[in-house]
């Protein structure tokens, strides 16, 4: 059976990077990194076959980034579908480095744009999320009470989008801003950050127009 299934990378950036990234795109903010992972099994206990996730990403190429509406949400949507009133931002290239799914993706100026360029400014760790629709079966019991059992994502997978998230699950994998014709490869290093009042703080201000 079919269910809504969202897995998330982590995200983290520095706020010089941004200023940069935007200083080379004439005020946007372009940020590049992984998408998601084949072949590895994520904090919630998923592992995506690179034959699944290829064919999804060569469809989401065609149909959406080809047809410039590869649109994304803030935050944790749990429908299948885009709703444009929070999209955020544009995924504008998608390609493949060994098991990993690299992508660019363009921070847009809608209201939920704003407050993603705000909390990136503001050292804000986030994640990518990947969301799509399919089924998953199990195939390896966790020795671990705490862990997760394996679960393998079916051939029926249809991938919908990417978000931005507060909760990564995958290990690993960070995206960067970048400069038209740079091509950054190192990963950035920053804190851990779980102040989730710290994101509330910076998107109430936004709010309040401060």
């Amino acid at each position: 059976m079919k269910q809504l299934i969202v897995d998330y990378l982590p995200f983290e950036v520095q706020p010089e990077q941004i200023n940069e990234s935007m200083k080379q795109n004439n005020g946007k903010l372009i940020v590049k990194g992984v998408l998601q992972r084949a072949e590895a099994k994520n904090q919630n206990g998923r592992v995506y076959p690179k034959e699944v996730l290829m064919r999804e990403s060569k469809k989401y190429a065609v149909n959406f980034i080809d047809e410039k509406r590869a649109m994304g949400e803030l935050d944790h949507p749990e429908s299948s579908v885009v709703n444009l009133q929070n999209v955020s931002h544009n995924v504008t290239e998608m390609h493949w480095n060994d098991d990993d799914l690299y992508g660019t993706v363009e921070v847009l100026g809608t209201p939920s744009g704003n407050i993603l360029k705000e909390l990136f400014k503001s050292g804000i760790k986030l994640g990518i999320s990947s969301r799509g629709m399919g089924s998953v079966e199990a195939i390896d019991e966790a020795e671990d009470a705490t862990q997760p059992d394996t679960m393998e994502v079916q051939p029926d997978f249809e991938l919908i989008a990417f978000d931005f998230v507060s909760n990564p699950s995958t290990q690993g994998a960070f995206m960067y801003p970048i400069s038209e014709g740079v091509d950054r490869t190192t990963k950035q290093q920053g804190r851990t950050c779980g102040d989730y009042c710290k994101a509330e703080h910076v998107i109430n201000k936004i709010m309040r127009n401060e």
